[in-house]
């Protein structure tokens, strides 16, 4: 395509996360042509924790097969308070098997499901992939017309945003956003345990954050640490500390533990969005939400975002006009309970975890002892953190 020439395509999806590569899917599957604005840049190290829903709906639109070929199950969630505050909560421990589930969900290294997505799409399927970014867009008469990095450009009547934290077409569709700096960061990388911890994800928590290690199939770990950005880095700088804080953040339990990769630090922020969609636009993953990787609620929550999309695609007339600013606004309605509710409750739970004032603390103690002791209680913790409820 020549720099003059303009291409009009039903749908611009931006972004090449997996929040994106998967919203590119099921526009493409829903029979609308799309184009993925996906620039290419390092492999994402991270892991997701993806919660049963999550996995269902990745097997029921193609994503991805069977979970076992890439994943670990996750069949127990244990909780341990390791402060020395004086209103300790007890250890808490969940089994699938008491809700009759084989796992609560599976941990996927962000590699293999980022293959699997792309591979997902059938050759021949209405959808192209351009390693380019978003330069410029402008919309006239309900079409938007964007110029993309590489010179060329495209016109759309919906676009997906799906660009992370510093979204730009977030910022071009004019949706406001409420964001929040916490003073701690998190440390990720993966382990090898001597002692393996099987299919339990064990959360020590600590006064400035958890210490999470999340089963990655043998003797492997993956680690989630969240603390201050000091005790990070100091650790961090010196492999000896490093290997000697895992140790004891574990509490001995899984004797030595091995760095196999390299440790990365990031800070810690919270973000929403007023609405999840406008002006034709609409917003899937962290270019709507962001958050602490806390009760696994970040990838879980971009692909309801895809899934809800999904829906609001599947009723949609394409030779009506407008159509695209009726789907805008439905999607927004359908994603806006969902979007508040999470991030109030990954927000009140962080807080919670590094409060120092005794009645936090103590409202803390008595709900883990009810989520411990009261079975409906218990029942319902969980399908909230599996998006159910």
């Amino acid at each position: 395509m020549s720099e003059q020439s303009t291409e009009h395509v039903d749908i611009a999806v931006i972004g090449g996360g997996l929040a994106g590569i998967a919203a590119a899917h099921v526009a493409t599957n829903s029979g609308f042509s799309t184009v993925h604005v996906a620039p290419s840049g390092a492999p994402d190290a991270r892991t997701s924790a993806l919660m049963m829903p999550s996995v269902k709906f990745m097997q029921d639109v193609g994503l991805i097969g069977e979970p076992s070929s890439l994943g670990t199950p996750l069949a127990q969630i244990r909780i341990i308070d390791a402060t020395n505050r004086m209103l300790r909560a007890p250890e808490t421990l969940f089994t699938a098997q008491e809700f009759n589930l084989d796992a609560f969900g599976w941990n996927f290294a962000n590699t293999a499901l980022s293959a699997a997505f792309r591979k997902s799409t059938p050759d021949g399927a209405p959808l192209q992939i351009r390693n380019t970014t978003l330069s410029a867009a402008q919309r006239t008469d309900g079409i938007w017309h964007l110029k993309l990095k590489d010179g060329t450009t495209l016109s759309t009547e919906l676009v997906v945003g799906a660009d992370g934290k510093q979204s730009k077409t977030r910022q071009i569709a004019g949706i406001a956003t409420r964001e929040h700096s916490y003073a701690q960061s998190a440390l990720v990388c993966d382990l090898a345990l001597e002692r393996p911890i099987g299919n339990c994800s064990i959360e020590f928590h600590y006064p400035n954050g958890p210490f999470t290690l999340v089963p990655a199939a043998g003797d492997k770990a993956n680690l989630v640490w969240i603390d201050t950005k000091e005790n990070l880095l100091a650790a961090q700088a010196d492999p000896e500390r490093f290997q000697s804080a895992l140790f004891e953040k574990s509490q001995r339990l899984f004797g030595a533990i091995e760095p196999l990769t390299k440790s990365h630090v990031f800070p810690l922020s919270a973000l929403s969005v007023a609405k999840a969609g406008n002006n034709g636009i609409v917003l899937v993953g962290e270019s709507a939400h962001a958050f602490p990787p806390i009760g696994a609620q970040g990838l879980n929550l971009g692909l309801r975002d895809v899934a809800d999309l999904a829906a609001c695609l599947a009723l949609v007339n394409r030779q009506s006009y407008g159509w695209a600013d009726r789907l805008v606004a439905q999607y927004a309605e359908t994603r806006a309970h969902d979007l508040m509710r999470t991030g109030h409750f990954v927000d009140g739970l962080f807080k919670s975890l590094l409060s120092d004032l005794l009645p936090a603390q103590a409202l803390r103690s008595v709900g883990l002892w009810a989520l411990k002791s009261f079975k409906p209680l218990r029942k319902f913790a969980i399908e909230f953190g599996m998006g159910r409820n």
